[in-house]
């Protein structure tokens, strides 16, 4: 992996156009009964066609047998280290819905969640109830006083909110809330800094207000906190790759990552067909374009197999509508692997795909993990594709004399 550094030294301004298409949670798992993952069993000739004509390969969001969350993995595909520029994905829904972060505000990203009269954990998103219901119950919370501090208390999207506090000598060096399973009771707020137990105090406070507040809202009778963080400083895509870069997303968490990389945001309610339809729309004001898709990542984290089949479908049927726009270079690929067998994230490589005329084909004659494992572009860290797709793009320069 080459430094950002570096990258903005040898990039140049140039017409060509890049598309990055994030199918989030993509790579799978084979189906005991039949042997296939999601992505094998989908059918997918628009897909297998732009493979058999470009360059395949399999990446590593962070590390081999490190399970990535969805910050570090998008931000590996556009070519940041996710270990140095670690963010906190607090910030990221917060910036994804508007919200004005101060410096030192220390945001979580939470879940509405269900306990069983022990207190475990039986469903860590209290059944993905509403935006509409989330909003309510954010109104409650909202009300919660705590001395020595602000609260905002805002939905993001379905089961999930954001939590921000603001006051003084407050720190994000706070381990999760959600112990990221069922059956078990929520973590305890706790510094992983003696400079932070003042934070990890409050936030105790609050979890304990919100358990009574939420009594009698079940599904919604809990919260799970993570991903506690402050605004960092990062460098912008722009000043790094001199692109003009936009992000067609749907969910707040990707469109805030974006507009911390200095994307124009492009939002958009429908699904793929809906984010074809944007992208055509501003296409001629952008040189690099990352649409995402959610709904595969949903559908593993719920274990649907099928499900994610179709959506994958879909996506297929719909990819004419991006390609007749000729692109230069053309990505396909996901954030990190969401089998449906392990109903979550996990460390497995990720299928990835780069077309243009400058590339060097291989020999896969199929989008999938097994095509993809003998594909000319080997296994790779993911921070290595965005490098790839501008200089397929010819957006870089010769590195040294």
């Amino acid at each position: 992996m080459i430094a950002l550094e570096e990258i903005r030294h040898i990039s140049v301004v140039s017409p060509s156009k890049i598309v990055m298409l994030v199918i989030d949670g993509l790579g799978g798992l084979p189906d005991p009964k039949t042997g296939w993952t999601e992505l094998e069993t989908a059918s997918t000739p628009h897909l297998d066609d732009l493979a058999r004509s470009g360059i395949c390969g399999l990446t590593d969001p962070v590390s081999p047998g490190i399970t990535p969350g969805s910050g570090p993995g998008h931000l590996a595909l556009f070519g940041y280290d996710p270990v140095r520029f670690a963010i906190g994905r607090g910030v990221l829904e917060g910036l994804g819905i508007g919200f004005e972060f101060r410096e030192n505000d220390v945001a979580a990203r939470g879940n509405f969640s269900t306990i069983d009269g022990r207190g475990l954990i039986t469903d860590r998103r209290a059944g993905r109830i509403t935006t509409d219901e989330c909003a309510e119950l954010c109104g409650l919370l909202g009300q919660i006083t705590l001395e020595g501090v602000e609260l905002f208390v805002r939905p993001v999207r379905d089961h999930r909110f954001l939590l921000v506090l603001r006051g003084e000598d407050l720190a994000a060096t706070i381990d999760d809330t959600d112990p990221q399973r069922a059956g078990v009771t929520p973590n305890v707020a706790s510094a992983t800094k003696p400079s932070a137990k003042h934070t990890a105090d409050i936030l105790n406070r609050f979890i304990g207000k919100a358990k009574e507040v939420l009594a009698g809202h079940a599904p919604s009778n809990m919260i799970l906190l993570r991903g506690f963080s402050k605004l960092p400083h990062i460098p912008s895509m722009g000043e790094t790759y001199k692109l003009k870069p936009a992000a067609i997303a749907r969910y707040p968490m990707y469109k805030g990552l974006a507009r911390l990389l200095g994307m124009a945001i492009f939002d958009t309610n429908g699904g793929i067909e809906e984010a074809l339809k944007v992208l055509t729309a501003c296409y001629n004001e952008h040189d690099f374009f990352f649409v995402h898709v959610k709904e595969t990542d949903s559908a593993g984290e719920d274990g649907d197999f099928l499900r994610k089949v179709r959506v994958i479908e879909q996506v297929d049927s719909a990819l004419p509508q991006l390609t007749d726009l000729k692109p230069d270079v053309v990505v396909v690929t996901g954030d990190h692997s969401t089998p449906a067998l392990l109903k979550g994230h996990s460390w497995h490589p990720v299928p990835v795909l780069l077309y243009s005329q400058w590339c060097r084909p291989d020999r896969v004659e199929g989008f999938s993990e097994s095509a993809c494992a003998s594909g000319g572009l080997g296994r790779l860290p993911a921070v290595d594709i965005m490098p790839l797709a501008m200089a397929n793009a010819l957006k870089l320069t010769k590195f040294g004399a």
